[in-house]
């Protein structure tokens, strides 16, 4: 995986999500152009039930106590799944999704997972770029299907 580094990462700290960064992290989640938000999934209730299951393994970037950055991590015991992957747009191209993604992958490898799986939409080409650049490949092989349990839990894109 390549990383960046530069003079202004100094000031971000990269440490786990937690409960307490809710607010932080949903205010981030709705400035960032068309990331798609579940009615029911991203809200406070399911979001701290996440951080319980997958302790220590999500991740914020944090600079002068605002939010910047954030990956929801979490696994089944064999594969570790990203979600919500960001970063603030005045804050892009200074390497803290890197560092993330750095932090995530560290922890879950002290968690023995193997590999990573995550979703981006096709029309998302900056996070799709940023996924090639780390060294993701973009598996070919299957096609991804989904079971809608709760129907009022609503995806709703951001403009």
């Amino acid at each position: 995986m390549a990383f960046r580094s530069s003079l202004e990462d100094e000031k971000i700290v990269i440490r786990a999500m937690t409960e307490a960064d809710y607010d932080g992290v949903r205010r981030l989640w709705m400035s960032i152009r068309h990331l798609g938000i579940r009615s029911i999934d991203d809200g406070r209730e399911s979001i701290g039930r996440f951080l319980r299951r997958n302790p220590g393994i999500s991740v914020v970037a944090v600079r002068e106590n605002e939010i910047v950055g954030s990956i929801l991590c979490g696994h089944d015991g064999r594969t570790g799944c990203f979600y919500h992957v960001c970063v603030k747009e005045d804050f892009r191209r200074q390497g803290i999704g890197s560092r993330m993604v750095r932090w995530a992958v560290e922890a879950l490898n002290a968690e023995k997972i193997s590999k990573i799986s995550l979703f981006a939409f096709v029309d998302n080409v900056i996070g799709n770029d940023f996924w090639r650049q780390l060294g993701f490949r973009r598996r070919e092989d299957m096609f991804n299907y989904e079971w809608q349990l709760n129907k009022e839990d609503i995806t709703s894109f951001n403009q």
